[in-house]
């Protein structure tokens, strides 16, 4: 089916996906965080095409260029810049997404991302409260923000992005982080279903992107850290079944499935999508 089909003009030149479901989140308010590059840029061109109206969130401006892309190619699309580490930024994006559309429908969580790579004696106290803070907070902040929304309607999906790296070589801290995404999932599912809202996740595995625009951390320096680097690249494709990375869409058809109501029957999961890896 086209794209012309859904009534939204968009096209595989302005970066959407070739396959996807038409008309899956028609109607559909879907807040993505992290949207401005990688898997969260990759979801947010999945749910555009299949009809979504779209609620994009990044602290790196380059979220309103992704916004306007969108939007001139028919798509109803927001975007608001907040440091979602804090709780007040979380707030705010939240308030946006309800100013604009009235609701949230779909609180796809995406923000987070490894700073440093090396064994953990070779991390300070303040690197780790910073792994902490990127990888953990804002997964927190946003539910705790969104989640009185979405109990006010009595409905809602919240897709939170964990990952395989649970269980990997030289991220104890980023590893530490995304397994508290992975409990605030499980547990907030059961505070969720009384209010007939959905709460599932994936555990991405390794993941090919093109090289971000806003660095998540420094670039390794020296043999040691880029030997460390290369423990962990080995380590992820040597765990999988497929011995090989995914592609963004790889990991951006996972999450569209589990925020749509394809999945009505899934809540409190961790999907693993790492060619096999469980994590």
């Amino acid at each position: 089916m086209s794209t012309q089909e859904q009534g939204v003009n968009v096209t595989a030149e302005a970066g959407l996906p070739l396959s996807f479901h038409a008309d899956r989140f028609a109607s559909k308010v879907v807040l993505i965080t992290g949207a401005a590059q990688g898997i969260g840029w990759a979801v947010a061109r999945r749910i555009a095409a299949e009809g979504g109206s779209l609620v994009l969130v990044d602290r790196s401006p380059l979220v309103h260029d992704v916004a306007e892309g969108l939007r001139s190619h028919g798509v109803s699309a927001l975007s608001v810049t907040a440091d979602l580490e804090v709780f007040e930024g979380a707030l705010s994006a939240v308030s946006a997404a309800v100013n604009e559309y009235g609701r949230i429908d779909v609180l796809i969580n995406n923000v987070g991302g490894t700073i440093w790579a090396k064994p953990f004696e070779h991390y300070s106290p303040e690197e780790i409260g910073k792994e902490i803070q990127r990888s953990l907070f804002p997964t927190l902040w946003m539910c705790r923000a969104a989640f009185p929304e979405m109990i006010k309607a009595s409905s809602g999906t919240i897709v939170n992005v964990s990952s395989v790296a649970t269980r990997g070589l030289n991220r104890v801290p980023y590893a530490g982080a995304k397994g508290g995404v992975k409990a605030i999932t499980s547990a907030l599912a059961m505070e969720g279903a009384a209010h007939g809202i959905r709460v599932v996740a994936t555990a991405p595995g390794g993941t090919e992107a093109p090289e971000r625009q806003v660095k998540r951390g420094p670039s390794p320096e020296g043999e040691q850290e880029k030997a460390w680097y290369q423990q962990i690249v080995d380590q992820t494709i040597n765990s999988t079944l497929l011995k090989r990375y995914g592609t963004l869409d790889e990991q951006a058809g996972p999450i569209a499935f589990l925020a749509s109501d394809e999945a009505s029957y899934i809540t409190g999961s961790t999907l693993p999508v790492a060619g096999g890896d469980l994590g």
